[in-house]
Order: structure tokens, then C-alpha cells, then sequence
């Protein structure tokens, strides 16, 4: 994708691996009602509710940052050749979109100087590491990785009780390849991009503030999924490590921003994936910018 922005001095673009319809929303989100749905199936189609398939529609990307001295990948995506089983539709694939997108960016993989990862998700961490001769090796060669220590050390101790295959394919390799930057949650990056504690989806889930003033976003990686939780903040996905804190701290950030019209970049909103919030009852409307 080439659709860009800027933000100030800085230049945000996009990496699609995936969009469509993927998940029922009354098994993604356990709590959603069907009555709930029906309330508000007219304006989630058909952008981020498919009407032939009933599912929801997501976008599986990449953010691109090119600041005055770096350029930073946020988030990596699924990632090819990736045993996820548990997901069949991601399950070993060997797609050609996220290279092609890197590419049309006039990107190649020694151009990024930081990979980000809000969290270790099997879709925000794949693209960290590529097969090579049978192992995994960290894609981005002269890339630091930026993760949380204490997201890090969280699945770090759930991998030795169980395999969790996208911390040992996509984290690990990184990590024993010495490219790893293991940070506390909220590291500044650089000049006016620092991470921000967003913990409920992952023990240590963080979001991503870059900009100042008018010029300011937040990228918010999994804190949340799509616009009917913007309506409903308090509604939670599957996946949510703590759903209650989730939930909580998603209400935190979308008052916060909805006061200070903080532009929102999200991880998995349909295009353009992103928006300004307006209050909406006890809730919030994505505002989508184009």
C-alpha cells in the first residue's frame, strides 16, 4: 500500500498482508449479543462486517514510520512458511503481498533500522523471521527489535510450560540473534515516538505515540479490533488475556483521545485504518480519515 500521511516531520504508510472477512463476531467477541449485532449490522456493513459472509472484515498490516533518521516497522504481520495450525487460514502460508508491499514503499529488508511489536500475537510478530536453510533468522538484518522485557519474560515462561510456536519461530530467533532491544513499557524510541503501557489484551500490550500536538497519533495495536468496540468499549475479544482490564484500559485511551482528537492508527480496522473519535451515546464513532 501507498496511501500516506504525514505526521509533522514524519511520513506514516501502510503494509497490508490481509484484508477480508475472518471471524464470526459472536465467537470473537464472547460477550456480543445478537441482538447487539442486529442493533448495529447497517453500519458496520459492509466495510467492517462482510454481508455475504456474516464475518467480521479485518485488515492484517504494517505500519511504516520514516522519521529524519529512521525508518520503523510496526508490527510484522503472520509472516510465511509459519506452523499455526490453531488458525488454518494462516497456516503455513506462502503469500508474496507483504514483500510486495515492502517493495512498493521503495523498501527492501536492510532499509529497516527498528521492527516494533506492540505484542507477541501470531499476527504482529511473523515477519520478524524468515525460514532460511531449515532455520529461522531474523528478516530484517540491520534492524533493532523493540519489545517489552515484560512481555518478553511473560511468554518466555509460557513457552516453557507449553510451546507457544509464534514466541519460539518469530521472537526467540530474533532474540538469540542478538537484534533485540528488550525495553520497559514506555521507552521512547526516538524523538516524539514512545511507547505507552496498554496492558489487558497481553500482560504487557503496548501502544505506540508518535507526534506532538496537532500532529499526533497513536497506534494502537490490539487495545482494539474493530469499530463496534469503539461503540462498546467494554466489549472484549477472545483472545484478551485480562477481558476486564482490557476493556478498562481501552475505555481509558478512547476517552483520551477522543478529548485531545488524537488521530487513532489501528492494527486491524478496515482501510483506511484510521480515524478520530466522536462520542456516540455512552461510546465512541470512529470517524474514519482518509
Amino acid at each position: 500500500m501507498t496511501d500516506g500521511f504525514r505526521l509533522g516531520d514524519i511520513t506514516v504508510q501502510r503494509i497490508i498482508e490481509q484484508e477480508g472477512p475472518l471471524f464470526d463476531p459472536l465467537t470473537f467477541f464472547p460477550t456480543l449479543t445478537k441482538e447487539v449485532l442486529e442493533e448495529n449490522r447497517g453500519w458496520l456493513e459492509p466495510a467492517a462486517l462482510d454481508p455475504a459472509t456474516g464475518k467480521l472484515s479485518l485488515c492484517i498490516q504494517s505500519w511504516v514510520l520514516r522519521t529524519r533518521h529512521h525508518t520503523i516497522l510496526v508490527d510484522t504481520c503472520v509472516g510465511n512458511d509459519k506452523d499455526r495450525p490453531s488458525h488454518p487460514f494462516w497456516n503455513r502460508l506462502r503469500g508474496e503481498a507483504y514483500m510486495r508491499g515492502l517493495a512498493s514503499l521503495g523498501l527492501r529488508v536492510d532499509d529497516i533500522d527498528v521492527v516494533m511489536c506492540t505484542h507477541m500475537h501470531v499476527d504482529h510478530v511473523g515477519w520478524n523471521t524468515r525460514l532460511e536453510n531449515g532455520r529461522w533468522v531474523p528478516t530484517f538484518p540491520k534492524a533493532r527489535y523493540v519489545f517489552s522485557a515484560a512481555e518478553f519474560a511473560h511468554w518466555k515462561a509460557e513457552n516453557a510450560k507449553a510451546p507457544v510456536p509464534p514466541f519460539a519461530d518469530s521472537v526467540l530467533p530474533v532474540v538469540e540473534a542478538g537484534r533485540a532491544d528488550l525495553v520497559a513499557d514506555d521507552h521512547a524510541i526516538g524523538d516524539d515516538i514512545r511507547l505507552e503501557p496498554t496492558p489487558g489484551h497481553t500482560p504487557h500490550h503496548v501502544a505506540l505515540r508518535v507526534g506532538r500536538g496537532d500532529a499526533e497519533a497513536l497506534f494502537t495495536g490490539d487495545l482494539i479490533h474493530s469499530p463496534l468496540q469503539a461503540r462498546y468499549p467494554e466489549l472484549s475479544m477472545r483472545a484478551d488475556w485480562d477481558p476486564a482490564l482490557a476493556a478498562k484500559t481501552r475505555r481509558r485511551v478512547l476517552e483520551c483521545a477522543c478529548e485531545a482528537r488524537t488521530l487513532m492508527c489501528f492494527a486491524h480496522f478496515p482501510s483506511p485504518s484510521r480515524a478520530r473519535l466522536a462520542r456516540w451515546g455512552d461510546g465512541f464513532r470512529a470517524e474514519a480519515v482518509g
